[in-house]
């Protein structure tokens, strides 16, 4: 065999392969990578997340303004005898959520409605424990919660604004959906452009839920506290169950969108507000008639 072309064969045989140098540089270098493209994926997961609650409010502003079409008002916040409205699982508590279901192509769900009982009543137990997907923001995480007697209880994440201050839910609230409202778009004296109609809520713990059927904190808040400032945030990331301040307490708006909660305004239109929006600001816009100038927002 010559001599040299058995040296190049050699020299061809050792560089085959990586070093462990050359291994640890691709590692590190994929490791990197991989860093910053998970933030970004998350980021678009997000946005995707907010774009779906997007459309959930989007399709809720068709379902009201179509129920103001054919009656010339708004659903009731909630329907009950007497007020204020105790955040507990007893009275009728009829929500506004319930007289939009024909709109909402719900109306076989809307007709097995028993409106001679209290939406706790046994009789209304399979409506209240239906799931449908427009109430929930994917970001929540979940849309249905077992209540503590081990029911499955359908929840929603989203509520009407009954009042631009932090009050009971009651006749005489300053929003648009209250007790036993009736407000058409004609009454709404500031303009429907700057009254806000429907917004994000945190899902809160079993022993706070009441349905989405329930007209009770479970679907009105107000904006008289702060975005993501209310007694229930604290059940983000936290083991935690809040405690209400007292039975007819609601708490205000609030997501697990990164910086605010998305709403529906009353003219139809869906927008993300940030949660260091001035507090001011804010109780303006849940207020139908403080006939004050707000402006861009």
């Amino acid at each position: 065999m010559n001599p040299k072309s058995w040296d190049i064969r050699t020299r061809h045989r050792s560089c085959n392969g990586f070093t462990l140098i050359e291994l640890l540089v691709v590692i590190a270098i994929i490791a990197i990578l991989v860093a910053l493209l998970l933030p970004a994926v998350q980021q678009a997961r997000e946005a995707a997340r907010r774009t779906g609650c997007k459309n959930n409010l989007l399709q809720l502003g068709i379902a009201l303004h179509n129920y103001e079409l054919a009656f010339q008002m708004l659903p009731p916040g909630t329907v009950n005898p007497t007020g204020p409205v105790r955040n507990i699982v007893e009275g009728y508590h009829m929500s506004w959520i319930v007289q939009l279901l024909p709109g909402m192509e719900q109306t076989n769900l809307f007709q097995t409605i028993r409106f001679d009982v209290s939406v706790y009543d046994d009789a209304n137990l399979n409506v209240r424990n239906t799931r449908m997907p427009a109430l929930n923001c994917s970001s929540d995480g979940t849309s249905i919660i077992s209540t503590a007697l081990g029911t499955p209880l359908a929840v929603s994440s989203y509520a009407g604004c009954f009042s631009g201050s932090d009050v009971p839910i009651a006749a005489d609230n300053d929003g648009l959906l209250f007790l036993n409202s009736s407000i058409s778009f004609q009454k709404i004296r500031d303009g429907a452009s700057n009254t806000l109609l429907v917004g994000e809520k945190l899902i809160l713990p079993d022993t706070l839920e009441m349905g989405w059927m329930s007209g009770t904190r479970s679907t009105l808040r107000n904006t008289g506290v702060p975005i993501n400032g209310g007694w229930d945030r604290i059940v983000v990331n936290s083991t935690v169950v809040p405690k209400p301040p007292d039975d007819t307490s609601t708490s205000g708006f609030s997501s697990r969108h990164t910086g605010g909660a998305q709403f529906l305004v009353a003219d139809g239109s869906v927008r993300f507000i940030s949660e260091n929006i001035h507090t001011r600001i804010l109780s303006l816009l849940g207020s139908r008639e403080d006939r004050q100038v707000i402006g861009e927002f």
